[in-house]
């Protein structure tokens, strides 16, 4: 595989070096003692790669090469968002669900990964009868929550207590509804009129899990589409008015994210409203990497590229749909912490980094995953507070 430095923008060296070093501090170890995932490629840490072999990209070099050393099924050069909320909760990665299989319940106490690349919130056959070529996984958002209460029915006899003391994060997913879409020429008007059945179907499975008793749950919005670097590529065009003059965004595809996500808002509230009991957290993914892309933040000093690190070593994005990062004729940067983008389609792990630690600490988590800690481990002092008041009566 080649190696290849990019000469589209500056030296980046200042920005790898903020990306690497924001500290992402530890949550109180007794706050959340597990975590249970859903979602898509954002997420998933080996579940296709165990489902498909050889044939799984993510299961080749340069996949993995930052941290892990290796192919691990992330879509990553490292670590993914998931993996720093589990670290800073001091709970060791997520296994992915496939590796679970057959009535092993090895770890399930610590948590569980669901995720699997390519995964949808809708199920396939709603996407066959509106005229798209599907070929990506059946693991729909529902067949993993399917998954889930199968393997809960054969590990865990006390999940009452384990799952009161969980965080379940529900996506990112969603994105590749529209994506697979956009990438089969929907229009945004086709486009939109999938979103209330997304945000309907993530809300029964958000019902379901607390219906199981779940506490705690994450919700990611969706990234913003228009800096990706495929669909860069794909809706590639001269028209100066569809993009961002700071960011160099596509700025239709992003204003169509942000419709998702501020549906998806809603429905949370009206979800805390019904569920007084239990803390939703909205992650905000959008503002998190537009965050890193955009200019006026005063800890860059240099041009976050949008181009891809690893990828076809052509084009302005460096991806084609012919040449993917991991196949033989791929080109890889040098310098994997400078860029926003991996592969085209996924983020590095220096950016997936910068997320997390907005998630965990603020500013964009409504509220921050250590807040939410916080504030439950005050009501589990208290819970044991008035337990040993009653012991000494």
């Amino acid at each position: 595989m080649a190696s290849s430095s990019f000469s589209l923008y500056p030296s980046l060296t200042l920005v790898a070096v903020l990306l690497l070093l924001f500290p992402v501090r530890q949550t109180a170890g007794s706050c959340y003692t597990s975590i249970f995932s859903f979602g898509d490629s954002i997420t998933d840490t080996g579940n296709l790669l165990l489902s498909t072999g050889d044939n799984c990209l993510s299961g080749r070099l340069p996949y993995g090469e930052t941290f892990f050393g290796r192919p691990t099924g992330r879509f990553s050069d490292g670590r993914l968002i998931i993996d720093f909320i589990a670290e800073a909760m001091g709970i060791p990665f997520l296994p992915p669900s496939l590796r679970l299989r057959g009535g092993d319940c090895g770890g399930f106490q610590r948590g569980v990964n669901f995720a699997v690349a390519g995964a949808t919130v809708l199920n396939n056959g709603f996407f066959r009868e509106r005229g798209l070529d599907v070929t990506w996984t059946n693991m729909s958002l529902g067949v993993q929550i399917g998954l889930f209460k199968k393997l809960i029915s054969l590990c865990d006899t006390e999940r009452k207590d384990t799952f009161s003391r969980s965080l379940f994060v529900v996506g990112e997913i969603g994105g590749n509804d529209y994506n697979h879409g956009f990438l089969q020429s929907w229009s945004v008007e086709e486009a939109k009129s999938l979103v209330p059945h997304v945000i309907n179907t993530i809300s029964t499975a958000i019902n379901d899990l607390i219906d199981m008793g779940a506490k705690t749950l994450l919700v990611p919005g969706n990234f913003p589409v228009g800096c990706i670097a495929a669909f860069l590529t794909y809706y590639e065009n001269s028209k100066i008015e569809d993009y961002n003059t700071s960011t160099g965004c596509i700025n239709w595809l992003n204003e169509f994210s942000e419709y998702h996500n501020n549906i998806l808002k809603l429905e949370l509230n009206r979800l805390r409203y019904i569920h007084p009991h239990t803390t939703i957290i909205y992650a905000d993914y959008f503002n998190a990497v537009m965050n890193i892309v955009s200019p006026a933040n005063s800890t860059r000093h240099e041009r976050v590229p949008l181009v891809a690190c690893c990828g076809s070593g052509g084009g302005r994005y460096n991806y084609g749909k012919n040449i993917s990062c991991g196949s033989e004729n791929s080109t890889v940067c040098d310098d994997p912490p400078t860029y926003l983008s991996w592969d085209g389609m996924h983020f590095t792990e220096a950016t997936y980094k910068a997320i997390a630690k907005g998630i965990l600490e603020g500013p964009f988590a409504d509220p921050s995953i250590n807040k939410a800690c916080s504030s439950s481990n005050i009501g589990y002092v208290v819970k044991e507070l008035a337990i040993n008041v009653s012991k000494a009566d």
